[in-house]
């Protein structure tokens, strides 16, 4: 039987671009709103920036860092010592 940590293991060793459609798959099955629901459910701003951000990962231009480099980045923003 296939595990969390195996799946996660192995989604981790591909190259960013496949992991970014991986997590979009997943994000799509995740929840069974249409996308007209969804999509009406955030703002311009944030249209925006997915816009501009898929945009990056399309062209390849895009900068991705480590999980852990996220929580630490999450946590200062937040005012915590990381």
């Amino acid at each position: 039987m296939t595990t969390y940590a195996s799946i996660l293991s192995a989604a981790m060793k591909l190259p960013a671009s496949e992991r970014y459609r991986l997590a979009e798959a997943l994000w799509d099955i995740a929840d069974e709103r249409s996308d007209a629901e969804l999509l009406a459910e955030i703002s311009d701003g944030q249209r925006d920036e997915i816009k501009r951000r898929s945009a990056e990962i399309e062209a390849g231009t895009a900068k991705y860092v480590t999980p852990e480099e996220m929580f630490e980045r999450a946590q200062r923003a937040a005012g915590q010592n990381g």
